[in-house]
């Protein structure tokens, strides 16, 4: 049975790399931070199948004892301060994080099995105010955030140790890629809340920043197959994962709310406290060498993941609202 390593287990791309790598007969081994809340959410559903150990990227020692003991033979680094606001607010804690966290765990590679696959999950942040569009692996890095700065040195750092120590070190470009378990304080995920909510009479108006920046987006299950895919070929590199469409936040919210039957122009309101320091106007990927080195698609489409997103929030919302049986049967005596 081969073990797989993942940090960053309780996100949005762990659980869902969580629930493939066992669907193919993987023992999964999941990373997470110690703290006084654990939030595992969106592993509930196959915690009982998962082996959760405590570490964190900002702790090398601790990283090698996790490598020592687990043994895995592939390694997921997902872990990350991944939003992207608040790394202007949070630029050290970024650094220390999504970028010399990379090189903590491949340093540890190193160090107790240097046979060990890994996987760095890479940003199309990275682009920033890109130079060329699309953007491919070769397309320059011009970041425009804390975050898109850290993230290009995790992916520089992952290049440099697979070529100075011969590790089987991979990075895995990803464009946008959301979910109905992306995180509330993303726009994707804040727009499919907001619609449900206005839809079910909760609220009134969806405040949003910049309704011009166009991303390309995708399903997360399917981007988390190109991760596996990358660590299943003969030799190790570096991929662009993206659906090779752009759509504008304008879009997302046309979709959304039409979803529903509503007309977004009457809920959606400009408020200037979202709008980055510095923005990334436009992302689209080119994919082509994962279609034809990885046989990688996406196969969920844009107008689907909205829709997808919606329903779930809307699905949730009414159950949160159902009256409890226990609450219900006191009042009836």
């Amino acid at each position: 049975m081969p073990r797989a390593l993942i940090t960053g287990v309780t996100g949005q791309d762990g659980s869902y790399l969580a629930e493939f790598l066992l669907a193919r007969g993987y023992e999964v081994i999941g990373m997470v931070r110690r703290s006084s809340t654990l939030n595992f959410e969106r592993i509930a559903h196959i915690q009982d199948r998962l082996t959760l150990v405590s570490g964190d990227l900002t702790d090398g020692s601790a990283l090698i004892h996790i490598l020592r003991d687990q043994r895995p033979s592939e390694i997921y680094n997902l872990a990350a301060q991944s939003f992207v606001p608040t790394s202007f607010g949070q630029p050290v804690l970024t650094g220390d994080v999504t970028g010399l966290g990379v090189t903590r765990v491949l340093d540890a590679i190193r160090f107790v099995d240097p046979t060990i696959r890994f996987y760095q999950a890479s940003s199309s942040e990275m682009f920033g105010k890109v130079v060329e569009t699309p953007q491919r692996e070769a397309t320059p890095f011009y970041p425009r955030s804390p975050y898109g700065v850290a993230k290009v040195y995790g992916h520089w750092a992952t290049v440099n140790y697979r070529e100075s120590y011969d590790l089987f070190a991979c990075s895995g470009i990803l464009f946008n890629h959301e979910s109905p378990r992306r995180g509330l304080e993303f726009v994707t995920r804040k727009i499919a809340y907001g619609v449900a909510r206005i839809k079910l009479g909760l609220d009134r108006e969806l405040r949003l920043g910049n309704l011009d920046a166009q991303r390309d987006w995708g399903f997360a299950g399917d981007y988390v197959e190109a991760m596996w895919l990358m660590l299943q070929q003969d030799r190790p590199d570096d991929y662009v994962i993206a659906t090779e469409r752009t759509h504008t936040v304008r879009r997302f919210c046309e979709i959304a709310f039409g979803h529903v039957g509503l007309n977004w122009q009457d809920h959606v309101i400009l408020d200037e406290r979202f709008v980055r320091p510095a923005e990334v106007d436009l992302l689209i990927g080119d994919a082509t060498k994962a279609h034809t080195a990885l046989g990688w698609h996406p196969k969920t489409s844009f107008e689907d993941l909205v829709a997808m997103m919606v329903e779930a929030d809307l699905a949730a919302l009414q159950e949160d609202r159902r009256p409890d049986p226990l609450v219900a049967a006191i009042r009836h005596f």
